[in-house]
């Protein structure tokens, strides 16, 4: 336990190529709008796939009280997974090209805002999920997504408009996948376009694919997106930005704690970042397992 005179230590991880701000003027604002009296602090730059859960594993190790990931989804999820179960606290700063993570804690986007944020060190336990020998913060995907994450993992350039790119090209190619689903005793068969399990509500972007999943709640949420007119999906896209996709009938919300996922693909985004993985899929919530930082005035939609 700190003393009351005992600053807080604070390792920023900052990638470096995530979204399209440049990134030269963070170690300014950093120095100027972060409590000093609070913190002390080290900024880290990832240099390679995996550093920067390297550093969160040292930063564990040597009992540092928070690491802030300064980037998008991925680097939440790279570093917060090697957090998990531990005594140290996740924060953040997003500068990525959705920010979906942080936007369901309610983190500014704006950076001198987040760091206000971070100066109030209000921090709550949230739940996580296992998927096999893995785990994600927020949604994990084995549909389309999946296979865009992938698509956009392999480009050099980042950002909003290069996601939207890959996702209209890619979108009229992609077949639906064949998946059977196992929560408790029963079982189920599914032609699914997208289907993804949801401990956060969006993607990124305000793109609410699940608006009522709560990371306090001990529950994930499962959605399918089943096959659709191809002609019907700028309608289908509206509903998710106005928070109702789930009020369509092409999609199904499945509120669960432990499943199986068969597929027939082996294609994967856990927060975004695309992996392959086994086709048989255990799932599983772990309650308050990570500790985060999270904007206190939007704590009610947690």
């Amino acid at each position: 336990m700190k003393l009351l005179d005992q600053k807080l230590a604070i390792w920023f991880v900052i990638n470096p190529i995530s979204g399209t701000r440049r990134k030269k003027k963070l170690p300014t604002l950093i120095r100027k709008y972060l409590n000093q009296d609070k913190f002390s602090y080290k900024i880290y730059y990832s240099r390679y796939k995996g550093h920067a859960g390297e550093i969160a594993r040292d930063a564990v190790n040597e009992n540092i009280d928070v690491v802030c990931a300064v980037g998008g989804d991925g680097s939440v999820h790279e570093i917060g997974i090697n957090l998990i179960n531990s005594k140290t606290t996740l924060a953040i700063i997003p500068w990525g090209s959705g920010n979906g993570i942080s936007n369901h804690m309610g983190i500014p986007l704006r950076t001198i805002r987040a760091l206000e944020c971070l100066n109030r060190f209000y921090s709550i336990e949230i739940d996580t999920v296992s998927v096999n020998d893995s785990h994600f913060l927020g949604i994990g995907g084995y549909g389309i997504d999946a296979f865009i994450a992938k698509k956009f993992d392999q480009t050099k350039k980042r950002g909003l408009k290069t996601y939207i790119k890959h996702t209209v090209k890619e979108f009229y190619k992609f077949q639906p996948i064949d998946v059977i689903i196992k929560i408790g005793q029963e079982h189920r068969k599914v032609k699914a376009f997208l289907l993804s399990v949801a401990n956060t509500s969006e993607f990124g972007n305000r793109f609410a694919l699940s608006p009522k999943s709560s990371v306090q709640d001990g529950v994930l949420e499962m959605i399918i997106v089943k096959p659709f007119p191809k002609w019907t999906s700028p309608f289908l896209v509206a509903r998710f930005l106005r928070k109702k996709g789930d009020k369509s009938k092409f999609v199904e919300t499945i509120s669960f704690k432990k499943a199986v996922v068969k597929l027939s693909d082996d294609l994967a985004h856990y927060d975004g970042e695309h992996t392959k993985e086994n086709k048989t899929i255990n799932i599983e919530v772990v309650p308050k397992s990570l500790k985060i930082i999270v904007n206190k005035k939007k704590i009610s939609r947690i």
